[in-house]
């Protein structure tokens, strides 16, 4: 099985263990494809988490930076068991990121292999740390269909700018709203109808990210109206468990099969590492799950 987001707490001070703990965990489990993806330094002091006081910034980008070092080192060290893909996670808080990203990616051609486009912010403000920072940013707009407009149109930025392989948590903005419904605001639907049209037509993966099954949804990101948009118009599904840490290493995945059965999901697809670079200089194709994902052994292991 396998998995494209996650996030360890050597390399991202709001996760825990080590990298080297959380691949283990993953081949403890028989994962056969597993992507490290640590979230992409912040660029302006101001934009650091409350557990991230006294670094400065370039200890953040030495923290990067050290995070593909690792990345690639356990790469190579357990080839035989697991089949590691590294990436990073993008953030987009001001033009800055995504400027000093377009420099990142020059910097580290070959290295970074893959992509999460993920938004977090809007207005400066994380819309993911806690249900108060969640509330300032929903107040920095004109209520909730600004609030929903904005994020998707942020999140669009990335898409078109970045081109990710992996589509993050697409309807992260209703992490504390999770029974909203896009319907009730046609302007932030067709924004996200946008989004998901533009990334499959460049041939995006979207995460079925089960991260969201510990944060109290009912189902794993995207929620049900937001998937079928995206199976009806052909889209490409992959799993992620967006674990932060060895004890969230494929976390809910057993719930999937069920969420999945139930939306018609035929195909699931995976990231695999190639020689030749895709049309955005990366390394990596998308594949099909050859065997019905569904009577895959890995959910056995799992009851």
């Amino acid at each position: 099985m396998h998995s494209h987001h996650s996030h360890s707490g050597q390399f991202c001070k709001h996760a825990a263990g080590t990298l080297q703990e959380v691949v283990l965990e993953a081949i403890r489990q028989g994962f056969e494809v597993y992507g490290l993806s640590e979230h992409v330094p912040r660029f302006r002091q101001i934009d650091l988490y409350p557990e991230e006081e006294g670094l400065t910034l370039d200890q953040l980008s030495s923290q990067f930076e050290q995070f593909l070092v690792e990345a690639h080192r356990l790469k190579a060290l357990y080839a035989p068991q697991i089949r590691l893909l590294v990436g990073l996670e993008t953030e987009f808080i001001t033009s800055l990121d995504l400027e000093s990203l377009d420099a990142l990616l020059q910097e580290h051609q070959g290295q970074v292999e893959y992509i999460v486009g993920s938004a977090h912010h809007l207005n400066g403000t994380p819309i993911d740390f806690d249900r108060p920072t969640f509330e300032k940013a929903v107040e920095s707009v004109d209520g909730s269909s600004a609030f929903l407009c904005a994020y998707f149109d942020a999140q669009y930025e990335v898409v078109r700018r970045f081109h990710p392989e992996v589509v993050g948590h697409l309807d992260l903005c209703r992490l504390y709203n999770p029974t909203l419904q896009f319907s009730q605001f046609p302007e932030a639907l067709e924004r996200a109808k946008r989004n998901i049209l533009y990334a499959i037509e460049y041939g995006a993966l979207f995460e079925i990210n089960a991260a969201a099954l510990r944060k109290n949804w009912e189902t794993p990101y995207p929620g049900v109206d937001m998937l079928q948009i995206i199976l009806q118009h052909g889209g490409r599904l992959a799993l992620s468990d967006d674990s932060h840490g060895p004890h969230a290493v494929g976390l809910n995945y057993g719930r999937l099969p069920g969420y999945l059965e139930r939306a018609g999901v035929a195909d699931l697809w995976f990231l695999e590492y190639s020689e030749t670079p895709n049309g955005y200089g990366r390394h990596v194709r998308a594949v099909k799950m050859e065997q019905n994902w569904a009577t895959h052994p890995f959910w056995s292991r799992l009851s």
